[in-house]
């Protein structure tokens, strides 16, 4: 194996960031940041890791803060338990590292299960979470009815249910060299990135390093847990105590991001998850674009986000 293809090249590239390691809810977290000023956490998706961010650091440390994307528990350069799966634990995880980092708060940014973390950590801990930005997910009140009872929704979610057989996907995920990852980004994603574009030797080059990244050993399994998590614990107390759990409003100005094309988490999903919030909201519908908004149009999106954190009064 070359030094190109080596794991900790793909997870810890050279650039204009710095990478370490942090502390926090009893495990180590690889955390890639840049800039000073108020602290943005960035929280990738699956299956996906800090690299998904790329373009929103630079430009939230231009902006003046302090930008952060970490690793989830099990991914990337973070540790792999061999338990600590559960959305609860996992947004424990976040607000650990918030205070790892020094920081009294955060403006959270999470997309797809990162976003799932993301509301959590905002009921859980609303004095650390400054701000809330929600990408490509809705709220888990939400996707927990849309999973249940839209019977497009559950089509839509068709490979969280096969993430329920032992051992079969996690021999999926890591096969031909992670080739099931590519397939899947390309799937989920909006036109543009999906087909033949001046971008692409670029945007290929991103899927690779996502294939890369989940053959690390253990990382499939680690990805593919907290999916189970959500849906074996439907009918379970712990799960059923979660969701009552997550009754609780969220009081902290919420930016709700999506794709209009997205076929993962789709719209009609997303859309009600305001009724949760009683603090400013804002929805905002990027028009033809799939699951990856920050990756899909990157200039577009990084614009809303850097303009709604530095909004002193954002309108609901």
């Amino acid at each position: 194996m070359t030094l190109a293809d080596s794991p900790a090249a793909v997870i810890r590239p050279e650039g204009p960031w710095t990478h370490r390691d942090v502390a926090a809810n009893g495990a180590r977290f690889h955390i890639t940041e840049m800039g000073e000023g108020p602290l943005v956490l960035l929280l990738h998706g699956f299956p996906q890791y800090w690299w998904a961010w790329r373009h929103q650091l630079p430009a939230l440390a231009d902006a003046g803060y302090r930008a952060v994307a970490m690793d989830l528990r099990g991914v990337g350069g973070s540790d792999r338990t061999p338990r600590g799966y559960d959305p609860a634990n996992l947004a424990l995880d976040v607000t650990g590292v918030i205070r790892s980092l020094g920081e009294p708060d955060a403006a959270l940014v999470g997309h797809d299960l990162g976003g799932y973390l993301a509301w959590t950590a905002a009921v859980m801990r609303p004095k650390l979470i400054r701000r809330l930005v929600a990408v490509s997910m809705p709220h888990p009140r939400r996707w927990r009815a849309a999973m249940l009872a839209d019977v497009r929704q559950t089509a839509a979610s068709s490979h969280i249910w096969g993430f329920q057989r032992p051992w079969v996907p996690e021999r999926q995920l890591v096969a031909d060299e992670g080739a099931l990852v590519g397939k899947l980004i390309r799937e989920w994603a909006g036109p543009k990135l999906a087909g033949p574009t001046e971008d692409a030797a670029v945007e290929d080059a991103a899927v690779e390093n996502y294939r890369r990244a989940m053959c690390v050993p253990s990382t499939a399994h680690c990805s593919v847990e907290p999916y189970r998590w959500l849906v074996r614990s439907l009918a379970r107390p712990d799960g059923v105590q979660f969701y009552r759990r997550m009754k609780r409003p969220v009081r902290v100005p919420t930016l709700h991001l999506h794709g209009s094309l997205d076929p993962v988490a789709r719209t009609r999903s997303a859309a009600g998850s305001g009724e949760y919030v009683e603090a400013p909201y804002r929805w905002r519908l990027f028009d033809g674009l799939g699951h990856w908004p920050h990756e899909e149009d990157p200039q577009a999106f990084t614009s809303e986000l850097v303009h709604w954190l530095s909004d002193p009064e954002p309108d609901r």
